[in-house]
């Protein structure tokens, strides 16, 4: 059955905006669901095929603090697309901005809708090969956005192994590793 928007109504438009909908199904029935939208965002997971490693993140994120957790994620490089952006332009400034590497390319994963009940989020998912030339700051994301970035090479073994005992609790990354697992089983 198609779901027609019948009515929508803006309950906040900040940074993050809050829409309710009011949606009418092929039956003539009627009902409510709330829409949280910010943008698009582009995620990468840059990878050294010489040395076997990859370059993660780890930060301390909100929600989770709110859900009384406060170990850091283990995460790929990710943000928002800005305006006039491609998804792989944003992916290589992310890369640059959070850990200082110099992507020449990307290679598409996928495009995904990360939390679609209610999140009106696409992000645009990649790989990336680096070597250790590439590597041109310190990374640890814009001092403006308050993330306290701390940028990590982690073999690409421990990052299966990590894996398999349900240890990367950040989606993204999880499914980055799972697809560079598949793409390229010789270097794990």
């Amino acid at each position: 059955m198609d779901r027609l928007i019948d009515a929508r109504k803006v309950r906040d438009d900040g940074y993050v905006g809050i829409m309710a909908l009011t949606l009418e199904n092929g039956e003539g029935e009627r009902y409510q669901r709330e829409v949280v939208t910010f943008g698009n965002s582009a995620c990468v997971l840059p990878y050294d095929p010489e040395r076997k490693v990859a370059m993660v993140i780890r930060l301390t994120r909100a929600p989770l603090v709110l859900a009384g957790e406060t170990e850091a994620l283990i995460e790929a490089p990710a943000g928002m697309i800005d305006a006039g952006e491609s998804p792989a332009q944003a992916a290589i400034r992310e890369a640059m901005e959070e850990v200082g590497i110099a992507l020449a390319s990307v290679e598409s994963v996928a495009v995904t809708w990360p939390s679609p009940g209610v999140v009106g989020e696409r992000s645009h998912m990649f790989l990336a090969p680096y070597g250790v030339a590439d590597r041109h700051g310190a990374g640890g994301g814009l001092a403006q956005e308050h993330e306290g970035i701390v940028c990590d090479e982690v073999a690409l073994s421990d990052l299966w192994r990590m894996a398999e005992a349900g240890e990367l609790r950040d989606m993204k990354t999880l499914t980055l590793v799972l697809a560079l697992r598949i793409r390229r089983p010789e270097l794990f």
